[in-house]
């Protein structure tokens, strides 16, 4: 008799048998089921470390800071209303980046986005006010340091104005990035970066984190203070000792999980005041060379404030606790 008639025969003599047996291996399996997605998984531990006091947008690269009491944490960063932070671009004709490094006087450019408008205003500069949707305008191809990304211009009034305001005797036109365009891939600059993370004009993370105490610190060391503001964060964090978001390897904000990937290197664009525009290329980069080069990875950088990546989206307030996840 083949396998399949001797099942017949036991079913057809003890169904109840059969029956029972079958109940006990699915029981079984679903046991297994079970401890595996949860007993074999490590619980999450969450440890308070300090509170968000401060959310900041830079819509443009470079531009001046927007503070916000509530934002959208995305993938690519933070969003309040039509603001998308650095979304925006100035660049050469060619393509490439126009930045505070060559041009102090953008941070204190203003970028906002008004009843479909977008508006420029800067020192001693008329608004400006255009259209925020240009959709028969040009897309560009730019260069953001070594990668390729891409932005559709913003119309030759923005550039007329831009490069009025610089007093450029090389024309320079704004980009907007737009979902369906080629972003940069931080991965290309930095393999710690996950492949699939994406940002649109940053120069490498869409989250910068970084703690008061830890601008205090310095400050200690300086003649004259500066700002977070001269650091251009996302989020500020204050109730923490100066410096620990360096070990904030994970961390929960309402219900936005963030992951720290590498210490944000500092560079001569922290030596432009954000008040005056005005660029030294002395401090407060010197004295941060002097005690905060401590990531080999960033080799002749200094280290202030840390990169991050967005695990779980969700909405971000200031008040908000900070938490870090341990297992």
């Amino acid at each position: 008799m083949d396998f399949k008639g001797v099942l017949v025969k036991i079913f057809g003599r003890d169904r109840e048998i059969v029956l029972c047996a079958a109940g006990t291996a699915v029981a079984l399996l679903g046991l297994g089921l079970v401890y595996k997605y949860n007993v074999r998984r490590p619980e999450k531990k969450f440890t308070r470390v300090g509170v968000v006091t401060q959310l900041l947008l830079h819509p443009m690269k470079s531009g001046k800071a927007v503070l916000v009491e509530t934002a959208e944490c995305l993938r690519m960063g933070l969003k309040y209303g039509q603001l998308r932070d650095r979304h925006w671009l100035v660049i050469t004709e060619d393509g490439h980046m126009v930045t505070a490094r060559q041009q102090p006087r953008l941070v204190l450019v203003s970028l906002s986005c008004e009843d479909g408008q977008l508006c420029l205003s800067g020192p001693q500069m008329e608004e400006l006010r255009v259209p925020l949707q240009q959709s028969s305008n040009a897309v560009v191809d730019c260069r953001v340091f070594s990668r390729d990304v891409q932005g559709r211009d913003c119309g030759d009034e923005v550039s007329n104005w831009l490069t009025r305001y610089l007093e450029s005797d090389k024309t320079v036109r704004l980009v907007h990035y737009e979902p369906h365009l080629k972003a940069q891939r931080p991965s290309e600059k930095d393999p710690l970066f996950p492949e699939d993370e994406k940002v649109a004009y940053p120069d490498a993370a869409p989250i910068m984190l970084m703690s008061e105490a830890s601008v205090r610190d310095l400050n200690t060391r300086l003649d004259k203070d500066v700002t977070v503001f001269q650091f251009r964060p996302s989020i500020v964090v204050s109730d923490c000792e100066a410096f620990t978001e360096d070990t904030w390897d994970h961390i929960q904000i309402g219900q936005v999980e963030l992951k720290r990937v590498v210490g944000c290197g500092r560079c001569v664009l922290t030596t432009v005041d954000p008040e005056t525009g005005i660029i030294t290329r002395k401090e407060p980069l010197d004295t941060l060379k002097a005690y905060r080069l401590t990531d080999p990875k960033q080799k002749t950088a200094p280290i202030l404030g840390q990169y991050y990546i967005v695990k779980k989206t969700g909405v971000l307030h200031v008040g908000e606790p900070v938490y870090k996840i341990s297992y």
